[in-house]
């Protein structure tokens, strides 16, 4: 499993979540959120749970 298909597994608004309070704790600008990753979720992609992330996911 890639990076890409494991953030849409766990849920881009998790890991937007997460990334944001690393980010706010370590004050470290390389853990600062992605503008893509925060595009998806504003968007209504979260990965897997909508059917669509980075990749699109077929309803069953």
């Amino acid at each position: 499993m890639g990076p890409f298909e494991l953030l849409d597994v766990v849920g881009l608004d998790v890991s937007l979540a997460i990334e944001k309070v690393l980010h706010r704790e370590f004050r470290d600008p390389g853990l600062a959120p992605a503008p893509l990753l925060e595009h998806l979720v504003a968007a209504g992609c979260l990965g897997r749970k909508t059917g669509r992330g980075f990749r699109e996911y077929a309803k069953r």
